[in-house]
């Protein structure tokens, strides 16, 4: 489905991404793991158009993502949820989901499936997004993104600073997208936050994609996680 191959991406004269390479597949839940400054979040971006490589290659379903303009990216069906939500704070929930059905031009049933993952949205409709709890800042964050009705969905730290309820609720709607076939990119810093949603894990250092494992293999042994994530991982 989604395949990323060998790209190169800078900011300015920087270089952060090295000839990295990825895939993930319907129905797969994808996770990347590394230290701070790795390339996570930067390979993200650079899928949804927000970075424009300098080389290599971005496919959806054999569509060259690279050469498309970032805003028309969410129209070939990914949908992202970047690190700390950015929601529109002062709009309310209801006007947030808008914007994401704006982006494909779907509907009230599209809008019904979602709230039907997330029902504590029903009842903060006209709650500004602002005051809502980390957790369900969170759950608005996926749920504005789902209502692009994704092929693939990137996900950046999503349960960062939740509470264990909060990222419980997370896990199952990760599970519950993967059972529909939509792949999914997660990127983590912690392995235990993995474990019990992943299939494949894809270590990345320095830009570059070192290493990719089933979560059978990884369960197995750890060392890769000491290797490339650090001490204190369990």
């Amino acid at each position: 489905m989604l395949q990323v191959s060998a790209i190169d991406a800078w900011y300015g004269d920087v270089q952060v991404l090295r000839e990295l390479s990825l895939s993930v597949a319907a129905g797969e839940v994808l996770c990347m793991l590394g230290r701070n400054g790795a390339g996570k979040s930067t390979t993200l971006k650079a899928i949804m158009g927000l970075i424009r490589p300098r080389s290599g290659s971005i496919r959806l379903d054999g569509v060259e993502l690279t050469r498309l303009p970032a805003h028309e990216v969410p129209q070939q069906g990914i949908a992202y949820v970047p690190q700390g939500r950015r929601l529109f704070a002062e709009l309310t929930v209801a006007e947030n989901l808008e914007i994401g059905l704006m982006a494909r031009g779907r509907g009230r049933e599209t809008l019904e499936r979602v709230l039907a993952l997330f029902p504590v949205l029903r009842e903060r409709m006209s709650q500004r997004s602002g005051t809502l709890s980390g957790g369900e800042q969170q759950m608005l964050a996926i749920a504005r993104a789902l209502c692009v009705e994704p092929k693939v969905l990137l996900l950046d730290e999503p349960t960062e600073g939740l509470m264990p309820t909060m990222i419980a609720a997370i896990r199952d709607c990760v599970r519950e997208l993967r059972a529909q076939g939509v792949a999914i990119v997660l990127v983590e810093q912690r392995v235990d936050a993995v474990l019990p949603v992943a299939d494949r894990v894809a270590f990345i250092e320095n830009g570059r994609t070192r290493d990719t494992v089933s979560i059978e293999t990884l369960r197995g042994d750890l060392t890769l996680v000491h290797r490339y994530v650090g001490v204190g991982q369990r």
